[in-house]
């Protein structure tokens, strides 16, 4: 697997988070975080996604996180009590959180997204300027989880943020490297389509479905690619890997997703297929990173390996080398 690892290493390499930035959305996060925990009734705040994950790619885009409120200082609040919506608690946080962040950004503005208040920063770090999430969370009577919002229906769902980064950083920490440089490397694929079919969260459980202990990052992304294709040829869902909340749900139609996976398993699997011949791996990885690696450096190096089997000269240049045009005769694997 040289040929077909490198090639990926060069790949995680363009797509790593500028540490600026990335450090940046920490402070960022924690800002709010802070800020937010001086909510009525707030038991602790949480980070979540790509960030606590361990797992953001470049361009650094978010920071995520929450603040759980204790339900019995909101006894109206959510399903289990009298079903009160989540708009006007976001609404409070909002208040509360934009003076304070603005003390230290003064063009931050605060902003509604689908889960809770979303803080833009107006302050761009290396032409990043990261934003942050935050869900406004309610505990629950019965069942694991939080209730958090869906403020596009002004209503409650059952969802477990906490264990979900719990849960992506179990395992031990060799098979915890692996599993995150091939979800990395999952949604710089998933990120080139003009509509990205899936969601960050779901490649990662597919990762940590897929991803067995002792793969290393080209085969375990091959298995993640085939076996998210193979469930969705099969009209199989993703359940939430803790069982609180409902499946999860794909951005695009079934149908164009499984065709994405399985070009890109069929791809992995040639690669890995031919991983002595670079032109090969470069030629098999283009169809699968299509932003990072160079098609033309694979029929380079298939014109090269060309030119060596016939016993004419060639041009030093056309092999990267410096010097006069010269016979190289045809090279074997064997002697003689």
């Amino acid at each position: 697997m040289g040929n077909t690892a490198d090639v990926l290493d060069d790949v995680r390499t363009q797509i790593d988070a500028d540490p600026d930035a990335l450090g940046e959305a920490r402070n960022r996060l924690r800002l709010v975080r802070d800020a937010s925990a001086g909510l009525y009734g707030s038991l602790r705040t949480y980070a979540s996604g790509s960030l606590a994950a361990h797992t953001m790619i470049n361009p650094v885009s978010d920071g995520d996180g929450g603040v759980v409120l204790d339900r019995r200082f909101y006894p109206a609040l959510g399903p289990e009590g009298r079903d009160e919506p989540p708009f006007e608690i976001v609404a409070e946080l909002c208040d509360l959180i934009g003076p304070l962040v603005r003390e230290q950004y003064p063009n931050a503005r605060i902003y509604t997204s689908k889960r809770g208040p979303k803080v833009t920063f107006g302050a761009p770090v290396n032409n990043q300027n990261p934003t942050v999430d935050l869900v406004v969370a309610l505990t629950r009577k019965e069942g694991s989880g939080l209730w958090i919002p869906n403020l596009k229906k002004n209503t409650w769902e059952p969802s477990d943020p906490e264990g979900h980064v719990a849960l992506l950083n179990s395992v031990g920490s060799s098979p915890r490297s692996i599993r995150r440089k091939v979800i990395r490397l999952a949604k710089a694929w998933n990120m080139q389509f003009v509509f990205p079919g899936v969601s960050s969260f779901q490649l990662s459980v597919w990762a940590h479905e897929f991803v067995e202990q002792g793969m290393g990052v080209p085969v375990g992304l091959h298995a993640l690619f085939s076996g998210a294709a193979s469930r969705l040829e099969l009209h199989q869902a993703t359940p939430d890997p803790l069982g609180v909340s409902v499946n999860l749900k794909l951005l695009r139609p079934a149908d164009d997703v499984r065709r994405r996976l399985r070009k890109a398993a069929d791809a992995l699997a040639e690669a890995l297929e031919n991983d002595t011949d670079e032109s090969d791996v470069y030629a098999a990885l283009n169809r699968v990173f299509w932003n990072y690696v160079d098609a033309e450096k694979s029929r380079g190096l298939a014109a090269a390996a060309q030119s060596l089997s016939r016993r004419q000269p060639v041009a030093a240049a056309a092999l990267g080398l410096s010097g006069i045009t010269a016979t190289i005769p045809p090279t074997r694997s064997y002697g003689g």
